[in-house]
């Protein structure tokens, strides 16, 4: 649940400079991308491509190839499409830890080296969070 918090602090409804980002893995064949779509980071979680929008749909019933952009008009949608995420990908490693979490939504392109000054931010806003609650951060902030 931190991660919402901190993709964007809950500011953005998309993806800042999203539609000039092409989140179309064209060798996922389950989900073929529409050319006339983008597949950029929309909703608390910024939910991002084809798979991602293709399954959520199929899942929570709502077209995510043909109109993505759903997720940021329908505030139920959108909701549903960040939960629906967080329950696939993320739920199963909340005991790994912070960096876990952040793994899991961004993988490579923040781990690994990928954005150290991004990890980094999340660490801090999550510490942030934390002290404000009054509960310890735990280990293993880092991806």
């Amino acid at each position: 649940m931190w991660q919402l918090l901190i993709e964007g602090s809950l500011c953005y409804i998309e993806e800042i400079n999203g539609a000039s980002q092409d989140y179309c893995d064209e060798s996922n064949t389950q989900y073929p991308c529409n050319p006339a779509k983008k597949y950029f980071g929309r909703g608390p979680l910024q939910l991002t491509w084809n798979y991602n929008y293709g399954a959520a749909g199929n899942s929570i019933g709502f077209d995510g190839l043909n109109s993505p952009e759903t997720v940021a008009t329908d505030v139920v949608i959108s909701f549903k499409t960040a939960l629906w995420f967080w329950m696939n990908n993320c739920h199963q490693v909340l005991n790994q830890g912070f960096g876990a979490t952040i793994r899991a939504i961004n993988g490579a392109i923040e781990c690994n080296g990928g954005n150290p000054g991004a990890v980094q931010s999340r660490i801090n806003y999550y510490n942030q969070y934390c002290s404000q609650l009054g509960v310890a951060p735990g280990d293993n902030l880092s991806c």
